[in-house]
C-alpha cells in the first residue's frame, strides 16, 4: 500500500510540474510577444510614420500588421523545421 501511495504522490508530483512549466513557459511567451508589440510600434512611429504624408495612421496601422503577420509566419515556419527535425531523429532511433 504504501508503495501505490509513494508512486501516486510522484506522479502528481510530475503532473504539477509540468502543469507549472507550461504556465511559466505560456507567461513569458506572452512578456516577449508584448516587448517585440512595442518595439515594432516603435519602429513604425520614428522609421515609417514620418515618411508617410499626414502621419498616415492608418498605413502606419497596415505596415504594422504586415510586419507582425511577416515576423509570426517566419517564427512559426522555423519552429515547424526544428519540430520535423527532432521528430524524424526520434524516429531514427
Amino acid at each position: 500500500m504504501a508503495v501505490s501511495k509513494s508512486k501516486e504522490n510522484l506522479k502528481l508530483t510530475i503532473e504539477i510540474v509540468k502543469q507549472m512549466l507550461t504556465l511559466a513557459t505560456a507567461g513569458f511567451g506572452l512578456v516577449a510577444a508584448l516587448a517585440w508589440n512595442s518595439l515594432i510600434q516603435t519602429f513604425v512611429e520614428d522609421y515609417i510614420k514620418i515618411w508617410l504624408p499626414g502621419g498616415g495612421k492608418l498605413t502606419s496601422l497596415a505596415v504594422y500588421a504586415i510586419i507582425v503577420t511577416i515576423l509570426a509566419v517566419f517564427v512559426t515556419y522555423q519552429l515547424s523545421r526544428v519540430l520535423r527535425r527532432l521528430e524524424a531523429k526520434d524516429e531514427k532511433k
